[in-house]
């Protein structure tokens, strides 16, 4: 365990940082109260804050959320926006209800979601435009400036988050879904898969490889002169980073010569 990087900048600069293991924690409650914040701000925190804490700071908690609500409620919005094939995701300051993301909206940033986005790629973008947004939402409210809306009532979705069935790739789907399943789980939790009964990590996919490799099975593996490659659903995708059980990072490539792969072997989904 360490400190977080706002945990190490407060005791630079002589801010009190509290850490319970719940906010119902009543040693953190009275705490809460005697400090009295006018507003807290509130970023990935993961779970719901209760009512007797949402109601110390006169201007209540502001979260930032990494989607353009209503759309994608919960822990992992980014990973469903490209799961889904969203184009286009965001961040969204809102005021904290007891309810799951769903307080009136402060402000909001749009994202363009690129082809090749991985969510580590899609989170380090929202999370720079998204810091710029909540510090002006917190201006806003300083100044009395700030006039939340409620959330539409279209539009809503929910974004739990992912288990290991979500991450396991079904390669009985169409490549274009393998894609995103892969992208929307890197770096994590992980794209994993099996084969001759190990789990097996993928890094992202390329969709695109040459017509002439379309006969393959779903799951089922090819090297070429170009690397290897494996059937989906519809045609096959050519495998970038593989992370075997229990070592490290290597290529695609380097991992299928010393398997010496036989022919027809697949992964199984």
């Amino acid at each position: 365990m360490s400190a977080t990087p706002v945990a190490l900048r407060a005791a630079e600069t002589g801010i009190e940082v509290l850490t319970p293991s719940s906010l119902r924690d009543l040693a953190f409650a009275r705490r809460l109260a005697e400090l009295a914040p006018d507003c807290c701000a509130v970023v990935a925190y993961g779970n719901l804050v209760p009512a007797a804490a949402l109601e110390v700071p006169r201007h209540g908690w502001v979260n930032l959320h990494f989607s353009v609500l209503p759309a994608w409620r919960g822990a992992a919005p980014v990973q469903h926006a490209l799961l889904h094939g969203d184009d286009v995701t965001g961040a969204t300051t809102f005021r904290l209800e007891e309810s799951l993301d769903t307080g009136p909206i402060y402000g909001v940033v749009t994202e363009a979601v690129r082809p090749r986005d991985t969510a580590g790629d899609l989170l380090l973008r929202l999370a720079d435009s998204g810091a710029h947004l909540l510090v002006a939402t917190l201006d806003a409210i300083e100044a009395g400036d700030a006039r939340p809306q409620p959330q539409p009532a279209d539009g809503v979705s929910f974004a739990p988050k992912l288990t290991a069935r979500d991450t396991r790739i079904g390669w009985q789907a169409p490549a274009v879904a393998v894609d995103r399943q892969v992208r929307a789980c890197t770096p994590n939790p992980g794209a994993w898969t099996e084969l001759r009964g190990d789990r097996v990590k993928l890094g992202p996919v390329d969709p695109a490889p040459t017509a002439s490799d379309e006969s393959l099975e779903p799951g089922e593996l090819r090297v070429d002169r170009s690397g290897l490659l494996c059937g989906t659903g519809s045609r096959p995708v050519r495998l970038g980073e593989v992370r075997p059980q229990g070592r490290g990072a290597m290529t695609a490539a380097d991992w299928a010569r010393g398997l010496r792969l036989e022919a027809g072997e697949r992964f199984t989904s």
